[in-house]
């Protein structure tokens, strides 16, 4: 009895198909169906060098060894490498959607997603601003949190994708506390920590240097921090977030939360870059990702790295079999 996990192929136009098509070349303890353009994957794969037999995902039938199942969504126009087409965004939310509804009727166990390109959905007219807000909409989840994981760190955010000059008025002390209880409680659910000690970074430098540098760390992060510890939570901070991220602070935590996107990310994508996962906690289903972009200038070189992705697939399979997600075994 294997889970089975939906496999979301991204863009057309940048590395996700080709990537998508390397799942193949590994023997995995799961079921794996992308979600694409059949064809297209087919071609993709021969184009890098890597051709693989490809058959249609037809639900609970079995899948032939070694074989890629494409659970099969045409493309609106033909897709040219590295040459985003907006014709197609409506193909590329229409897998998520596909991903979402298998979800959660059971059918997948969880969803792994290749990139897409923010601007090119946007351009074709559907306000989009990612994958975690997405996935938060139709769910009807009304807050998520985003969590990078790799090189040994788990850093989740409370703020996502904002501009700077946004993110002081995002910290409120509401969503200082509901990340954190959405944070603690799916490290304990989904990754079996039954007391997690959470790292929580400041706003300001120096986590405001006692009020002189900023008062969010007095006014709004410390507060939350007091009544959460009040009630069992291991939390430490407000911490300057320049000496959180060094070894021996990052040792005594199992994740961090920083207050906002290029805060944490970068540290997390210096230490793992090409091997981290995006995961998306909150939600009813299982959603983990890749930590890279479209690489449209990798398109079809074969040059592109499918470690994310693989690791990716291992994470998503970890949290399935911690009893997260609703099974999907054939």
């Amino acid at each position: 009895m294997q889970p089975v996990l939906a496999v979301t192929s991204g863009e057309p136009a940048g590395v996700g198909p080709e990537l998508c098509a390397r799942l193949a070349e590994k023997d995995w303890p799961a079921r794996l169906v992308v979600l694409g353009d059949i064809d297209l994957i087919r071609e993709r794969a021969a184009l890098t060098g890597r051709p693989v037999e490809v058959q249609r995902y037809e639900g609970e039938g079995s899948a032939r060894a070694g074989c890629l199942e494409v659970l099969h969504l045409p493309l609106a126009v033909a897709s040219k490498l590295g040459m985003p087409d907006p014709a197609n965004a409506r193909y590329v939310l229409d897998l998520l959607d596909r991903a979402l509804a298998g979800c959660a009727s059971g059918e997948f166990a969880g969803m792994i997603t290749a990139p897409v390109h923010k601007g090119v959905i946007c351009d074709a007219g559907v306000p989009f601003s990612g994958h975690t807000e997405y996935l938060a909409d139709h769910t009807l989840t009304p807050r998520v949190v985003m969590m990078l994981v790799g090189g040994g760190l788990r850093v989740a955010l409370v703020t996502t994708h904002l501009p700077l000059s946004a993110v002081p008025a995002a910290i409120t002390q509401e969503a200082v506390e509901q990340t954190l209880r959405i944070l603690h409680g799916d490290l304990v659910r989904r990754f079996e920590l039954a007391a997690p000690r959470v790292l929580v970074a400041g706003l300001n430098p120096h986590a405001g240097e006692g009020g002189h540098l900023g008062r969010e760390e007095i006014e709004v992060i410390a507060p939350v921090l007091e009544r959460l510890r009040a009630e069992g939570m291991q939390l430490v901070g407000p911490l300057p977030a320049d000496t959180l991220f060094v070894p021996h602070t990052l040792s005594t935590g199992d994740a961090v939360l920083a207050m906002y996107h290029d805060q944490g990310l970068p540290v997390l994508k210096h230490a793992s870059f090409g091997g981290g996962v995006n995961v998306t906690l909150g939600l009813p289903i299982i959603r983990t990702s890749v930590d890279h972009g479209t690489a449209f200038d990798l398109a079809g070189t074969g040059r592109a790295d499918p470690g994310s992705l693989y690791a990716a697939v291992e994470l998503a399979l970890a949290m399935s079999a911690a009893g997260g997600a609703s099974a999907a075994a054939h």
